[in-house]
């Protein structure tokens, strides 16, 4: 079968099946995130063994160490995963809430929370996207179909089967969650051009693969951004505590969107604060890309080119540049940044205010580190992706994103004047 003709078939199928998933009720839709915690413990063994083939082949063929840690599960992993399922189950309903209002003519108007239908996801070799994905689609009652990158297809392959056992087990259509299997590239291009059957196509990953998505897609598009995040150090900032933050946001997972990829110092204490900084680098053998103004504060730094600024490294890399004060911080972010999530680190309220109220940034944090945008830890259960754009959804896409509204419309027989 042709490739385009193979995602066409899955739209169908899709959207076949968006009537049942769309009309579960909210007990069946958690009874299917509750039994999938289980048997995703239950299974774990047959999730692994397939992770295992996914991990050697993308070793033998070559992939960087902060991309295998992407694809990697493990025990405690596949533990995290089942325990945000059962969060998730413990959510309120995001569809069917309503706002009723009667208007002078007679009519009186239903205003309801409904799901978008048929929601196409486009991932990079991330397995518990996966899973991610179709558990908030399937609590809001959408179909899923599921686009990820060919290193984790073994582990994805293995975590859809356990999806639509437990769906049908719980008398919902196994079609509610779609997987593509087939990696040529033009199946990722079917998905964005076949019209009339997908409502919302969303990219995650990296930069590449969201601008890829953005300008080639014909069905409507969330735009999930890279994370080109920045640590700006004001002048009246806690030495210690600016220390810490940096650390947990660059260091901890760095191949993540939300870890930092710049630090912005101003020039007053940057003289006092940088060495400190780069002795903490130096430690966790952090690459040092610092601009001419500053390169003199460390040892074994690598001159920062313009395009420095605009990288997302996802790995143990970090741009360093000396800012004059906190409108130059916001200048350079604003300019450089992927409108994602920034950090002040201040004890000035002025300043602090000036730089969430300028900074243009789906998250914008003050003395906290940017690993927290996230939908589990703004209580959103599992996320979709983080919105950089600001039409629909913004940020952390929890429940509430994958929802739309339908007006429903009671009258005795009015008819407009």
């Amino acid at each position: 079968m042709e490739i385009f003709d193979y995602i066409l078939s899955l739209e169908k199928r899709a959207a076949a099946a968006v009537s049942e998933m769309s009309c579960a009720s909210f007990a069946a839709r958690n009874a299917v995130l509750s039994r999938l915690a289980d048997a995703l413990r239950e299974g774990a063994a047959s999730v692994l063994a397939a992770n295992k083939v996914d991990l050697d082949a993308a070793a033998e063929n070559g992939v960087a160490p902060q991309m295998l840690d992407r694809l990697a599960l493990n025990d405690t992993r596949i533990e995290g995963m089942a325990a945000s399922l059962e969060a998730l189950a413990a959510l309120p309903d995001a569809i069917g809430a309503e706002k009723v209002w009667t208007r002078e003519s007679g009519i009186e108007i239903h205003e309801r929370r409904v799901p978008l239908g048929v929601v196409a996801i486009i991932f990079e070799a991330r397995p518990n996207v996966t899973l991610d994905a179709a558990a908030l689609c399937i609590k809001t009652g959408n179909v899923a179909i599921l686009r990820g990158g060919k290193e984790a297809l073994h582990t994805s392959m293995a975590i859809r089967d356990i999806i639509c056992d437990t769906l049908e087990s719980c008398g919902l259509p196994r079609d509610g969650v779609l997987l593509v299997e087939r990696t040529e590239r033009e199946g990722a291009n079917a998905l964005m051009t076949i019209r009339g059957y997908v409502d919302v196509l969303i990219p995650r990953g990296g930069k590449g693969l969201i601008r890829n998505v953005v300008e080639n897609a014909k069905v409507p598009v969330i735009e999930t951004g890279a994370g080109n995040c920045h640590v700006y150090v004001e002048k009246s900032a806690d030495f210690d505590m600016a220390r810490r933050i940096i650390l947990n946001a660059k260091v901890q997972r760095p191949s993540v969107c939300n870890a930092i990829e710049s630090l912005l110092c101003d020039r007053a204490i940057a003289k006092e604060f940088l060495p400190l900084f780069a002795e903490d680098m130096r430690e966790r053998g952090v690459e040092i890309r610092a601009d001419a103004n500053c390169i003199d504060c460390f040892k074994n730094a690598v001159l920062a080119t313009e395009e420095d600024h605009y990288t997302e490294y996802n790995d143990l890399i970090l741009s360093v540049k000396v800012v004059e004060n906190v409108d130059e911080a916001i200048d350079h972010i604003n300019t450089h940044g992927t409108r994602h999530s920034e950090a002040i680190v201040t004890r000035d309220d002025a300043a602090a205010s000036r730089f969430t109220d300028r900074v243009d940034a789906a998250a914008v944090y003050v003395n906290t580190s940017t690993r927290f945008t996230d939908g589990g830890e703004f209580g959103y259960g599992a996320e979709i992706g983080i919105s950089t754009q600001k039409l629909h959804a913004r940020g952390p896409m929890g429940l509430a994103a994958l929802t739309t509204v339908k007006y429903i419309v009671h009258s005795n027989g009015e008819v407009r004047k």
